[in-house]
C-alpha cells in the first residue's frame, strides 16, 4: 500500500500529472489536425467575449477538464488563427509544435540559466544555438548574443549596448538614423533607451524602398556640424511593409567612415541568410555590429522566441555587467556564457530548449527547404497576380512579402484606396486566408507575407482564388 507523500495541495500526483498532460494533449492534437479547415481569422463577438470573462480572483479552485472546455470551446477559436496555412498577415508566426514540448520540459524541469554554474550543460545547450546563428550570418568565433521575447527587445539591447559603447553618461545629444520603413520597435527602442524622439532621424526611402545612402550622409553630416553625435544606423534586412533589404554593404561603409554602430533589423528577414537566394539578397550582413533575428519567425517557432547577435561580445558584456554582493561573478572562462552579464534579465526561462529541440531533431536542412519554398511562393504569388487585368505589382518580393494594389483607370485616389479596402475585405470575408493592408507613398496596399511552414502551393492557390472572386463582384 502506497501512502501519499504530498504535503503541498498544489502538488499533484504522478498519476494526476499524467491525466492533466493526456488531457491537454486530446485538445491540443485536434486543434492542430483542424488548423487547414479552420477560418483563417474568427474573432466575431470578440468584445463581448472578452467581457464576459472579467472576474474577480477565485477563492476556491474549478475542474481542471472545465477549464479546458473554456480554453478549447470558447476562446482559442475567437483569434487571428496564426498558426494556420491561410496565415499571410502581417509577419506569421508558425509556432512548431517541437518547441511546445521543448517549453513542457524546461517548465517542468524548472532549472535557472541566468548564470552558467547553475545549469553548465543546459546554459551550453542555449549558447550553442546562439553560436549557431552566429555562423549562419557570417559572425567571427567571438561573437555572440542573446535569446530575447522577440525582435522589438532585441533592438531596445541593441540600441542600449551601442549608446553605452559610443556615448557620454550623458547622452542626449546622440543621434540615430533609419529609413522612414524601419519597424515602429525602433522608435520604442530610441524612447526607452532615454532618447528624445526627434534624435530619432528618419531618412526617406528610394523607389525600391530602400533607405537614400545620400540623404543619410547629408544628415549625419549636418548633424554633426551641429552639435549632435551621430551613434547609430539602423538599417533593414526585410521590412514589414515589402520586405525590403537596404543596401547593406553601403551602409557598413558609412558606419565605417563615420565611426557608427551599424545595427541592422532582421527579425523578418534574416534567417533567409540560411538560402542560397536569401544570401545574395542579405549581402553585407555579416558586416553589421548587431543583428535583430526573430526563430519565431524565419524558424517558425511559437511567440516568445526572438535574438540579438554582436559581433563584440565584450560590448554587450560592457552594456550590462553590474555587480551585487549577492551575486558575485562566478567565473571567469570566456568559453562560458553567463547570460545574465549579456542581457536585460536576470530571471528568465530556458527558452533556449524551444531552438535546440527542433533543430537538433530535424537539422537546418529541413529548415532551409521550407524557406526556399516561401521564397518560391511569394515569387509564384507575384507572377500570378501580375496576371489580372489592373492589377499593379507595388512591390516585387525580395523575400517573401508581395505589395499589390487594384489600379482602375481614371479614378480619384482616395476612390481607388476604398476600392482596395473593399477588395481585401472581400477577400478576407472567405476567410481561407488572411491578408493585411499598409501604406506606401501615401496609397492603401494590400500586402501578402509568405511565412508559416504549414502554407503549400494549395493555399497560395486558395489565396489567387479569392482575390479573383473578390474582384469580380467589384467589377460587377
Amino acid at each position: 500500500m502506497t501512502t501519499d507523500k504530498r504535503i503541498s495541495p498544489l502538488e499533484l500526483s504522478a498519476a494526476e500529472m499524467r491525466e492533466a498532460v493526456d488531457l491537454a494533449m486530446e485538445e491540443i492534437v485536434a486543434h492542430i489536425d483542424s488548423l487547414p479547415e479552420q477560418p483563417s481569422f474568427d474573432t466575431e463577438g470578440g468584445e463581448e467575449l472578452a467581457r464576459s470573462l472579467v472576474e474577480d480572483p477565485p477563492e476556491e479552485g474549478r475542474p481542471y477538464p472545465e477549464l479546458l472546455e473554456l480554453l478549447f470551446g470558447r476562446l482559442v477559436h475567437k483569434t487571428f488563427n496564426a498558426a494556420g496555412p491561410g496565415y499571410l498577415a502581417y509577419i506569421p508566426g508558425g509556432g512548431l509544435f517541437q518547441s511546445a514540448i521543448a517549453d513542457l520540459i524546461a517548465d517542468s524541469v524548472n532549472r535557472y540559466v541566468g548564470v552558467w554554474a547553475a545549469a553548465p550543460g543546459l546554459v551550453q545547450l542555449e549558447t550553442n544555438v546562439i553560436r549557431w546563428f552566429c555562423r549562419m550570418v557570417g559572425y567571427p568565433e567571438e561573437a555572440l548574443g542573446i535569446l530575447t521575447s522577440g525582435g522589438s527587445l532585441a533592438n531596445f539591447t541593441a540600441v542600449v549596448t551601442a549608446r553605452r559603447q559610443l556615448l557620454p553618461d550623458d547622452f542626449l545629444r546622440g543621434t540615430l538614423y533609419a529609413s522612414d520603413q524601419i519597424h515602429h520597435s525602433v522608435a520604442k527602442a530610441a524612447m526607452l533607451a532615454g532618447f528624445p524622439a526627434e534624435n530619432l532621424r528618419l531618412v526617406a526611402s528610394d523607389d525600391r524602398r530602400r533607405i537614400r545612402m545620400d540623404l543619410l550622409a547629408e544628415r549625419i553630416t549636418e548633424d554633426r556640424a551641429s552639435g549632435h553625435t551621430p551613434f547609430l544606423i539602423v538599417g533593414s534586412a526585410g521590412t514589414v511593409n515589402t520586405g525590403t533589404v537596404d543596401d547593406l554593404p553601403a551602409l557598413d561603409e558609412l558606419a565605417r567612415r563615420e565611426g557608427l554602430w551599424l545595427h541592422l533589423d532582421g527579425a523578418y528577414g534574416g534567417f533567409f541568410a540560411l538560402t542560397k537566394r536569401g544570401r545574395r539578397t542579405l549581402a553585407g550582413l555579416e558586416r553589421a555590429d548587431s543583428i535583430t533575428l526573430d526563430p519565431h519567425k524565419g524558424l517558425f517557432l511559437p511567440y516568445g522566441t526572438g535574438c540579438l547577435l554582436v559581433r563584440d561580445r565584450a560590448a554587450l558584456e560592457r552594456a550590462h555587467h553590474i555587480e551585487a554582493d549577492y551575486m558575485p561573478r562566478m567565473q571567469e572562462d570566456a568559453d562560458l556564457v553567463d547570460f545574465c552579464e549579456l542581457s536585460p534579465e536576470l530571471s528568465r526561462d530556458f527558452r533556449g530548449l524551444r531552438v535546440w529541440l527542433p533543430l537538433k531533431m530535424h537539422g537546418l536542412g529541413a529548415f532551409r527547404a521550407a524557406l526556399d519554398e516561401k521564397l518560391d511562393l511569394a515569387r509564384w504569388a507575384a507572377a500570378e497576380l501580375g496576371k489580372i487585368d489592373q492589377i499593379e505589382i507595388v512591390a516585387e518580393p525580395e523575400l517573401s512579402i508581395v505589395a499589390f494594389r487594384w489600379s482602375p483607370p481614371d479614378l480619384p485616389d482616395e476612390e481607388v484606396d476604398r476600392l482596395n479596402r473593399e477588395l481585401l475585405e472581400r477577400t478576407n470575408a472567405r476567410r481561407r486566408v488572411y491578408l493585411t493592408a499598409t501604406r506606401l507613398d501615401g496609397r492603401f496596399v494590400i500586402r501578402i507575407c509568405v511565412l508559416s511552414f504549414r502554407t503549400h502551393r494549395d493555399r497560395m492557390e486558395a489565396a489567387l482564388t479569392d482575390i479573383r472572386a473578390a474582384l469580380a463582384e467589384l467589377r460587377g
